[in-house]
């Protein structure tokens, strides 16, 4: 008789190798820039970069990396920076941009991991004694809900025109639900120089879709102007948010192909970036710093679904939670999330009383998950909610939110390891 397959489920669902870590000492963070744009035949419009912050308290140490890529992931690349540099945490970090090479399954595959890890090496041969702030602001949004509820009751992207709804959206409706916070962390040198900028927003980086060139999109502008609002002496690094279903307002026109003689538009881009760097300067200048007496807390956890569709898929989830100085709390999550979730999980950090932010696009280990929606959007439907016979099954997105939510609760030590005993 054969056997049924092995389904694991949101009610089973398994929690693998959780590790904790925690330490209190004077901050150390190191930083590097690298460039690592592909030696290519596609036309250049502007460089892709990889940006490193190493953070370093009493030897315990985690580095982000912020990879002007659409999705990278490399078990190789984690190995060799956590062998060669004592880390025990890498994190990559995806702007997500429609218009660089494919990372993977390319033969660009050997010159990134070279690169990345470059990033990584120089970030810990350079560090220095640093300090940290951060803060959020919340400003007129800069993109919209792509999918958008039409007269039947489920949603369709965009770019899908009906009697009522333009293609792409021209009129710039600010469907909803997005977040219009950006998230800033700047880490100081104790002489109070900025160092690194690193810039947490949520949406979509294609704006140059189907230019059939390669730019790092938005993301890029916004980090190149932060870099030069502060001449050119630090790094800015952007992360993600859950963007997965949110997309800019302003966007270029898509090319038929490479040989378009109409050449891409590159004033929204610039535009959009602009506006987001604009108000990451002005909150970063605000900020005041600790004294460097920095208390990091973090913990690395994993999750196991099933598909929505394919019942025999199993899509193992790695997750990482941050905790600095009992207060800012990082919520690293790999895969597309839908914006619902980082709203739903800030609003219940805020009820902790803490500064959150959830990086999106961000993997360390496991499986990319792909498109991760809410579970109303999934009813809904729509590009990224249920077009795809691969996906994670559904409600795994509200599972990874509270996984991050108990993480947090038992780093900050309320939530009790035992029974109480009064």
């Amino acid at each position: 008789m054969k056997k049924a397959p092995l389904l694991i489920c949101l009610a089973c669902v398994l929690s693998f190798s959780a590790k904790l870590s925690a330490a209190e000492g004077q901050l150390l963070a190191g930083t590097a820039k690298i460039n690592i744009t592909p030696p290519s035949n596609e036309v250049l419009h502007d460089s892709l970069y990889a940006r490193s912050l190493v953070l370093d308290v009493d030897g315990q140490q985690i580095a982000f990396v912020s990879i002007d890529l659409g999705i990278y992931t490399s078990d190789a690349v984690v190995d060799a920076c956590k062998k060669q540099y004592g880390l025990s945490e890498v994190m990559f970090c995806s702007s997500h941009t429609h218009s660089g090479p494919q990372a993977q399954n390319s033969s660009y595959e050997a010159f990134y991991e070279k690169q990345i890890i470059a990033a990584v090496g120089m970030a810990v041969k350079n560090k220095f004694p640093a300090r940290i702030a951060y803060g959020r602001r919340t400003f007129p949004q800069l993109g919209f809900n792509r999918l958008i509820v039409r007269e039947d009751g489920h949603a369709r992207e965009s770019w899908f025109a009906d009697d009522h709804y333009t293609t792409e959206n021209p009129e710039r409706i600010p469907h909803g639900p997005v977040d219009p916070e950006v998230g800033v962390i700047k880490i100081e040198d104790m002489q109070g120089q900025a160092r690194v900028v690193m810039m947490n927003y949520a949406c979509h980086s294609d704006i140059m879709c189907f230019n059939h060139e390669i730019s790092a999109d938005y993301p890029g502008v916004a980090c190149r102007r932060v870099e030069e609002a502060f001449g050119n002496k630090v790094n800015c690094l952007f992360v993600q948010g859950a963007g997965g279903n949110v997309e800019s307002l302003q966007i270029a026109r898509r090319r038929t192909g490479p040989d378009d003689p109409i050449k891409p538009d590159y004033a929204p881009m610039e535009r959009t970036g602009a506006l987001l760097a604009y108000e990451v300067v002005k909150l970063a200048k605000q900020l005041s710093a600790t004294d460097g007496q920095t208390d990091m807390k973090f913990r690395s956890d994993s999750l196991t679904f099933t598909g929505r569709f394919d019942k025999n898929k199993s899509v193992h989830v790695h997750l990482t939670t941050v905790v600095l100085n009992n207060d800012l709390v990082l919520a690293a999550c790999p895969g597309e999330l839908f914006i619902q979730l980082q709203l739903d999980w800030k609003k219940k950090m805020e009820l902790a009383a803490v500064t959150p932010f959830l990086l999106g696009y961000t993997w360390s280990r496991g499986q990319w998950p792909g498109y991760v929606p809410d579970i109303r959007s999934a009813a809904l439907g729509g590009f990224g909610a249920d077009q795809d016979g691969g996906m994670i099954e559904v409600g795994a997105g509200e599972a990874i939110i509270n996984k991050q939510l108990e993480n947090y609760y038992k780093l900050s030590g309320l939530m009790r390891e035992k029974p109480f005993q009064p």
